[in-house]
Protein backbone atom coordinates (compact mmCIF):
# COMPACT_ATOMS: atom_id res chain seq x y z
CA UNK A 1 0.00 0.00 0.00
CA UNK A 2 1.19 3.59 -1.16
CA UNK A 3 2.09 5.79 2.41
CA UNK A 4 0.06 8.75 1.44
CA UNK A 5 0.37 12.59 3.12
CA UNK A 6 -2.61 13.26 5.49
CA UNK A 7 -2.33 16.59 7.64
CA UNK A 8 -2.18 15.75 11.77
CA UNK A 9 -1.60 12.95 13.78
CA UNK A 10 -1.66 9.47 11.57
CA UNK A 11 -2.03 5.85 12.29
CA UNK A 12 0.84 3.89 11.00
CA UNK A 13 1.28 0.20 11.50
CA UNK A 14 5.31 -0.70 12.73
CA UNK A 15 6.68 -3.03 15.19
CA UNK A 16 5.48 -0.56 17.73
CA UNK A 17 1.91 -0.51 16.57
CA UNK A 18 0.98 -4.33 15.94
CA UNK A 19 -1.81 -5.30 13.28
CA UNK A 20 -4.23 -7.71 14.82
CA UNK A 21 -8.52 -8.28 15.51
CA UNK A 22 -9.48 -6.64 18.23
CA UNK A 23 -11.72 -9.32 20.96
CA UNK A 24 -12.07 -7.03 23.52
CA UNK A 25 -11.18 -3.70 25.30
CA UNK A 26 -11.79 -1.92 28.45
CA UNK A 27 -10.16 -0.05 30.95
CA UNK A 28 -8.88 -2.27 33.56
CA UNK A 29 -6.54 -1.12 36.86
CA UNK A 30 -3.33 -1.78 37.19
CA UNK A 31 -4.05 -3.98 40.44
CA UNK A 32 -6.56 -6.16 38.60
CA UNK A 33 -4.54 -7.00 35.93
CA UNK A 34 -3.56 -10.45 37.57
CA UNK A 35 -7.27 -11.45 38.19
CA UNK A 36 -7.81 -9.89 34.20
CA UNK A 37 -4.93 -12.47 32.66
CA UNK A 38 -6.57 -15.34 35.32
CA UNK A 39 -9.67 -14.77 33.42
CA UNK A 40 -8.25 -14.89 30.31
CA UNK A 41 -6.73 -18.14 31.23
CA UNK A 42 -9.24 -19.96 31.79
CA UNK A 43 -10.77 -18.96 28.53
CA UNK A 44 -7.76 -19.98 26.00
CA UNK A 45 -7.24 -23.32 28.45
CA UNK A 46 -8.27 -25.43 25.67
CA UNK A 47 -8.86 -22.69 22.67
CA UNK A 48 -7.19 -24.13 19.67
CA UNK A 49 -5.92 -21.90 16.68
CA UNK A 50 -8.53 -19.87 14.92
CA UNK A 51 -8.56 -20.14 11.02
CA UNK A 52 -9.52 -16.55 10.01
CA UNK A 53 -11.09 -15.52 6.36
CA UNK A 54 -9.93 -11.43 5.58
CA UNK A 55 -13.10 -11.39 3.32
CA UNK A 56 -11.43 -7.74 1.46
CA UNK A 57 -10.71 -4.59 2.93
CA UNK A 58 -12.79 -1.30 4.06
CA UNK A 59 -12.50 2.13 5.26
CA UNK A 60 -14.23 4.58 7.91
CA UNK A 61 -13.80 8.27 7.15
CA UNK A 62 -9.52 8.13 6.32
CA UNK A 63 -9.04 4.58 8.45
CA UNK A 64 -8.49 1.56 6.29
CA UNK A 65 -8.40 -2.10 7.48
CA UNK A 66 -8.81 -5.73 6.62
CA UNK A 67 -12.49 -7.07 6.88
CA UNK A 68 -12.25 -10.43 8.61
CA UNK A 69 -15.52 -13.23 8.48
CA UNK A 70 -17.74 -13.28 11.36
CA UNK A 71 -16.93 -16.79 11.72
CA UNK A 72 -18.80 -18.87 14.27
CA UNK A 73 -15.48 -19.31 16.43
CA UNK A 74 -14.13 -15.93 16.39
CA UNK A 75 -17.56 -14.86 17.06
CA UNK A 76 -17.61 -17.52 20.13
CA UNK A 77 -13.96 -16.48 21.31
CA UNK A 78 -15.33 -12.91 21.04
CA UNK A 79 -18.19 -13.69 23.04
CA UNK A 80 -16.48 -15.66 25.82
CA UNK A 81 -13.58 -12.96 26.63
CA UNK A 82 -16.09 -10.23 26.84
CA UNK A 83 -18.58 -12.31 29.50
CA UNK A 84 -15.02 -13.36 31.61
CA UNK A 85 -13.97 -9.84 32.35
CA UNK A 86 -17.49 -8.31 32.75
CA UNK A 87 -16.78 -7.04 36.10
CA UNK A 88 -13.24 -5.48 35.37
CA UNK A 89 -13.98 -2.86 33.35
CA UNK A 90 -13.90 0.47 34.63
CA UNK A 91 -15.54 3.71 33.40
CA UNK A 92 -12.85 6.08 35.01
CA UNK A 93 -10.12 5.59 31.91
CA UNK A 94 -8.82 8.13 30.21
CA UNK A 95 -6.04 9.76 28.29
CA UNK A 96 -3.50 8.84 30.68
CA UNK A 97 -4.68 5.01 30.47
CA UNK A 98 -3.23 4.83 27.08
CA UNK A 99 0.36 4.03 26.41
CA UNK A 100 2.74 7.32 27.45
CA UNK A 101 -0.25 8.96 28.22
CA UNK A 102 -1.39 9.72 25.30
CA UNK A 103 -4.73 8.65 24.41
CA UNK A 104 -7.00 11.17 22.40
CA UNK A 105 -10.56 11.80 23.94
CA UNK A 106 -12.09 9.56 20.38
CA UNK A 107 -9.81 7.08 22.35
CA UNK A 108 -11.09 7.46 25.64
CA UNK A 109 -15.29 7.00 24.45
CA UNK A 110 -13.82 4.35 21.43
CA UNK A 111 -12.62 1.76 24.86
CA UNK A 112 -15.33 3.07 27.05
CA UNK A 113 -18.07 2.71 25.04
CA UNK A 114 -16.60 -0.71 23.39
CA UNK A 115 -19.04 -3.12 24.88
CA UNK A 116 -22.60 -1.08 24.52
CA UNK A 117 -21.30 -0.28 21.01
CA UNK A 118 -18.64 -2.77 19.29
CA UNK A 119 -19.23 -6.19 20.73
CA UNK A 120 -21.09 -9.39 20.54
CA UNK A 121 -23.85 -8.40 17.59
CA UNK A 122 -22.34 -5.19 16.73
CA UNK A 123 -18.78 -7.01 16.68
CA UNK A 124 -16.51 -6.23 13.72
CA UNK A 125 -13.66 -8.05 13.18
CA UNK A 126 -10.98 -6.41 11.10
CA UNK A 127 -7.36 -6.06 11.06
CA UNK A 128 -6.76 -2.00 10.96
CA UNK A 129 -3.89 -1.04 9.01
CA UNK A 130 -3.65 2.72 9.11
CA UNK A 131 -4.88 6.21 8.01
CA UNK A 132 -5.30 6.94 4.08
CA UNK A 133 -7.25 7.91 1.27
CA UNK A 134 -8.45 4.86 -0.65
CA UNK A 135 -8.84 1.22 0.42
CA UNK A 136 -6.32 -1.35 -0.81
CA UNK A 137 -7.38 -3.82 -3.37
CA UNK A 138 -7.50 -7.20 -1.57
CA UNK A 139 -8.30 -10.61 -2.85
CA UNK A 140 -9.59 -12.64 -0.06
CA UNK A 141 -7.05 -15.07 2.01
CA UNK A 142 -6.84 -16.92 5.11
CA UNK A 143 -4.75 -17.81 8.02
CA UNK A 144 -4.52 -19.23 11.46
CA UNK A 145 -4.21 -16.66 14.53
CA UNK A 146 -2.09 -18.38 16.88
CA UNK A 147 -1.44 -15.77 19.49
CA UNK A 148 -3.93 -13.88 21.48
CA UNK A 149 -2.20 -11.21 23.62
CA UNK A 150 -3.21 -8.73 26.00
CA UNK A 151 -2.14 -4.71 25.16
CA UNK A 152 -1.49 -1.68 26.48
CA UNK A 153 -3.65 0.84 23.72
CA UNK A 154 -1.75 3.66 22.54
CA UNK A 155 -3.32 6.66 20.11
CA UNK A 156 -5.94 5.49 18.24
CA UNK A 157 -6.22 2.27 20.26
CA UNK A 158 -2.85 0.84 18.88
CA UNK A 159 -1.55 -2.10 20.49
CA UNK A 160 1.38 -0.60 21.51
CA UNK A 161 2.60 -2.81 24.21
CA UNK A 162 2.15 -6.25 24.82
CA UNK A 163 1.53 -7.24 28.59
CA UNK A 164 0.94 -10.95 27.85
CA UNK A 165 0.21 -13.40 24.97
CA UNK A 166 -0.75 -16.90 24.91
CA UNK A 167 -0.13 -19.63 22.39
CA UNK A 168 -3.20 -21.72 21.15
CA UNK A 169 -3.51 -25.30 20.92
CA UNK A 170 -1.59 -25.51 23.94
CA UNK A 171 -3.41 -27.39 26.85
CA UNK A 172 -2.85 -24.91 29.83
CA UNK A 173 0.26 -23.63 28.63
CA UNK A 174 2.63 -21.02 30.65
CA UNK A 175 1.42 -17.64 29.14
CA UNK A 176 4.11 -15.51 27.99
CA UNK A 177 4.53 -12.51 29.71
CA UNK A 178 5.86 -9.37 28.78
CA UNK A 179 4.93 -6.77 31.76
CA UNK A 180 6.90 -3.61 31.21
CA UNK A 181 9.59 -2.52 33.73
CA UNK A 182 7.88 0.68 33.61
CA UNK A 183 4.80 1.61 35.77
CA UNK A 184 1.93 1.70 33.72
CA UNK A 185 -0.50 4.35 34.45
Amino acid sequence: MKREQVEGPVLRLDADHLPHITLTQLFVRQEELDAAFARIDDVLAAQPPLRVLITGSGHSGHTLWLAAERSPELIDLHARLMESLRGLERPDGGPHAFFEGHGRVGDVIWVAGFRLKSSFGAYTPHITLGHGRNAPAVEPFTFDATTIAACHLGRFCTCRRVLRSWTLGRARSTPNFHLPTSKIP
